[in-house]
C-alpha cells in the first residue's frame, strides 16, 4: 500500500507544477499567489519596503506586508459604492519614500448623482492609517447611475497626474468641453490647472481637460518614451487603445468600430474629420482593464510590449508592433476577470483576478 501511495504520489508532481505555471511565449512562467480574500479588488501599487497595496470597490484599502500578512488602512475617504463606481484606482508616486503620499481616485456622492474625485492622503510611517486626507479633483456636474467612473491615475514624467473619467453612460457629454465626462484630465498635484493644459483660457471649456470624446477608460499608462495611452470599452465591439495626445478629440460617441448592445449603429460611423483613429481596437470587445508597458528587465523580448486584462474573456493580452496588435493570450486557472494588472519594481508581472479576490505574480521559472 505504502509503495502505490508513493506512486500516486509522483504521478501527481506533474500536474501540481503544472498549476503553478502559465504557459507563454517566453515559455512556463510561475504563478504565485500573493494575497487572496480580496472582495471585488480594483488596483493594486507596490511600496518601496516590497509591501503593496490593494483597493476594494466597496471601500476598504489594503496593505500587504511583504510576508504576505493582511492590515486594513484606516482614513480612507467616504465613497459612494454603486454598481461599477466605489474605491477604485490608488497611485504610489515616485517620491513616496521622502512624501508618504498616495492618490486614489473613487467614486463620490454629488447631490443627486456621483463622479469621479480623486484625493491625496500621506500614508503613516507603520502604514496602518492614511492622514492629511484631501480631495484635490472631482469632476463637474455628476451624473445619475453607477456606470463608467474611468478612475485609472498616472503620474507624467514632469509630476502631473492624469486621471481617466468616463462618460458616466451620458453619451453625448463625452464631446461637451464644459463637462467633465468622457475625458483625460491633467492636473497638478495639488488639484491646480497646469498652465500649458490644451483647453486653459478657452471660453465654457473645463481647463484640467487633456482629451475627450472618451467612453469608460480603464487602463492607462505611461510607454517606455513617457508618452501616455489608454484603453477604453467600447459597447458591443470597439474596445480601443488610444495614444493621447494633448487637445485631441476619439470621438465617443460620434465614431466607433462597435455598435450599441441593441446591434444599431452608434453615430456617424468608424471615421470622421478631426477625430482621432484608435492604435487597435478589439471585436468582439474583451472589456479591458488594468494596463503596464513592460521595461523587458525579466524577458528582454517583451521589452515595450502592452499587457492588458481582460474582464470578459478571463486572459492577459500581450500587444506589440509598429502596427499594434494582439499578439498573445496568457490564460489560465488564475485569469479570471483580470482588473489590474502592473510590473513590479523587479521585473516580474502582477496581476489581480476578480473571480478569485486575489493577486498573483507572474516570474521566471527557477
Amino acid at each position: 500500500m505504502f509503495r502505490f501511495l508513493t506512486i500516486f504520489a509522483l504521478c501527481l508532481l506533474p500536474f501540481a507544477a503544472l498549476a503553478q505555471t502559465l504557459s507563454t511565449s517566453q515559455g512556463a512562467l510561475r504563478i504565485e499567489r500573493m494575497a487572496d480574500g480580496f472582495r471585488t479588488p480594483w488596483a493594486l501599487a507596490f511600496l518601496p519596503d516590497g509591501s503593496f497595496l490593494v483597493t476594494e470597490r466597496a471601500g476598504a484599502l489594503w496593505r500587504v506586508a511583504p510576508g504576505g500578512a493582511k492590515s486594513k488602512v484606516s482614513g480612507v475617504p467616504k465613497v459612494q459604492s454603486q454598481n461599477q463606481g466605489g474605491l477604485l484606482d490608488v497611485l504610489v508616486p515616485r517620491d513616496f519614500a521622502q512624501s508618504r503620499e498616495l492618490f486614489l481616485s473613487y467614486a463620490m456622492r454629488q447631490g443627486a448623482g456621483s463622479g469621479t474625485a480623486v484625493a491625496r492622503a500621506v500614508l503613516s510611517a507603520d502604514g496602518t492609517r492614511l492622514t492629511g486626507v484631501k480631495t484635490i479633483f472631482e469632476m463637474a456636474k455628476g451624473s445619475s447611475g453607477g456606470r463608467h467612473f474611468g478612475s485609472r491615475i498616472v503620474e507624467a514624467r514632469d509630476g502631473t497626474l492624469f486621471i481617466t473619467l468616463g462618460d458616466r453612460a451620458d453619451r453625448p457629454s463625452a464631446q461637451d468641453l464644459s463637462r467633465h465626462n468622457g475625458s483625460i484630465v491633467r492636473i497638478r498635484r495639488d488639484g491646480a490647472v497646469p498652465s500649458d493644459n490644451p483647453f486653459v483660457g478657452v471660453a465654457g471649456a473645463q481647463p484640467e481637460i487633456w482629451s475627450y470624446g472618451h467612453r469608460n477608460p480603464q487602463g492607462a499608462a505611461l510607454d517606455l518614451q513617457g508618452r501616455l495611452w489608454v484603453h477604453e470599452h467600447g459597447a458591443r465591439g470597439g474596445d480601443e487603445v488610444n495614444r493621447i495626445r494633448a487637445g485631441r478629440n476619439y470621438g465617443w460617441p460620434v465614431i466607433s468600430y462597435g455598435t450599441h448592445y441593441s446591434g444599431a449603429k452608434i453615430g456617424e460611423g468608424t471615421r470622421k474629420q478631426g477625430m482621432e483613429q484608435p492604435a487597435f481596437y478589439w471585436d468582439p470587445s474583451i472589456a479591458p482593464s488594468g494596463m503596464t508597458f513592460y521595461s523587458g528587465k525579466l524577458w528582454p523580448q517583451w521589452r515595450g510590449h502592452i499587457f492588458v486584462g481582460s474582464l470578459k474573456f478571463d486572459y492577459i493580452s500581450r500587444l506589440s508592433g509598429s502596427n499594434l496588435n494582439e499578439r498573445e493570450r496568457i490564460e489560465g486557472p488564475q485569469t479570471g476577470r483580470v482588473r489590474d494588472i502592473r510590473e513590479a519594481p523587479d521585473g516580474t508581472l502582477w496581476f489581480i483576478s476578480e473571480d478569485e479576490g486575489a493577486v498573483f505574480r507572474l516570474s521566471p521559472m527557477q
